[in-house]
């Protein structure tokens, strides 16, 4: 099973091309995490392909005046026009050593001159077929619970492709749900139970995990949402009517839930529940949360060329955010009881 491996963070150029749009997506965070590993202030910037003009990619790969590190991620190349094409073949022959520049292409034969230049240029390659036999995606689930610490058992591996299907997401994130839920051993009627007792994911269920900074399971419960429909827009507005409201509940000089829901105009149970989610924050932190999910919120409605992708990026940045406040930064939000 083609996975990529953390790529240098030295890399100037890379290639991420296949049909499968989970492993195009963990092959683009390697990289953004190799990048802000090797320079946390890394400059980012994602701009998709198809109607991209080649003076705005000029602008954005130009070198930098303020120095550091830069990532730049085109996403479907295959879509680009004969300008962008000339473009980038021209910026591979003399790339920056100061940025790293991924190419994202769907795999194809269109553009694919584009894709052999750059490899000629040098470029590292992350392959990203088609998970499309049954074979293969038992192969995929083994790695997946291998890759999170647990041990499945061959009828359970069975057992869970049948019950989840073809959707890589689905079973990367059943997977990964089991192994948490059972002590990293799973057999079949584990996944038999697993599923019984599964409930539905909302974007309430994911903003609950993010706001208490469960970095792992807000993960799994934002890939459940994503596997079952839950609408990007629908997504990104739990979240941010979650921070939102920790943040009002929060800056309020008083502990008094009935207080608290006449001055907010809020139903009881709602303060009660966000009392409990502000917990661990700082009014600082919760500020900056409000960026995140404002941000995310344009990217959802088509800023950003992937939606899954910014709506993971958020949820890691503000349980990030979450876990500075809870280790001391800036003035405590007192507990709330």
């Amino acid at each position: 099973m083609p996975v990529a491996a953390p790529p240098p963070p030295t890399s100037r150029l890379r290639i991420v091309v296949g049909e499968e749009e989970l492993l195009r997506s963990r092959a683009v965070s390697a990289v953004r995490a190799a990048s802000l590993e090797a320079d946390p202030g890394t400059e980012e910037h994602e701009l998709t392909a198809l109607g991209l003009p080649p003076g705005q990619l000029a602008d954005v790969l130009a070198p930098s005046l303020f120095g550091g590190h830069r990532l730049v991620v085109v996403w479907g190349v295959h879509e680009a026009a004969s300008g962008l094409v000339d473009s980038l073949l021209s910026y591979a022959k003399e790339p920056d050593p100061e940025l790293t520049l991924v190419l994202v292409h769907h795999g194809g034969k269109r553009n694919e001159a584009l894709l052999t230049a750059f490899g000629k240029a040098g470029a590292a390659v992350d392959e990203c077929p088609k998970v499309a036999s049954a074979g293969e995606r038992i192969a995929f689930v083994r790695n997946e619970v291998r890759r999170v610490g647990g041990r499945i058992t061959p009828d359970a591996v069975t057992a869970l492709v049948e019950a989840v299907g073809n959707d890589l997401r689905g079973l990367s994130a059943a997977a990964s749900q089991l192994v948490s839920d059972f002590g990293g051993s799973i057999d079949a009627d584990a996944v038999a139970r697993f599923h019984r007792g599964q409930a539905e994911v909302t974007g309430f269920t994911v903003a609950e995990r993010v706001l208490v900074g469960d970095h792992t399971g807000s993960i799994e419960m934002l890939r459940w949402a994503l596997d079952r429909g839950v609408p990007h827009v629908l997504l990104a507005d739990a979240i941010a009517d979650g921070v939102r409201t920790a943040a009002r509940v929060a800056s309020l000089n008083t502990t008094n839930i009935g207080e608290l829901a006449r001055t907010l105009r809020l139903p009881p149970w709602k303060v009660k529940k966000a009392q409990a989610q502000a917990r661990g924050w700082t009014i600082d932190a919760l500020q900056q949360a409000i960026g995140v999910a404002a941000s995310l919120n344009a990217d959802v409605k088509g800023v950003a060329a992937s939606a899954d992708y910014a709506l993971e990026r958020a949820v890691r940045q503000i349980v990030a955010l979450r876990a500075e406040a809870g280790a001391g930064r800036g003035a405590r939000v007192p507990a709330r009881r």
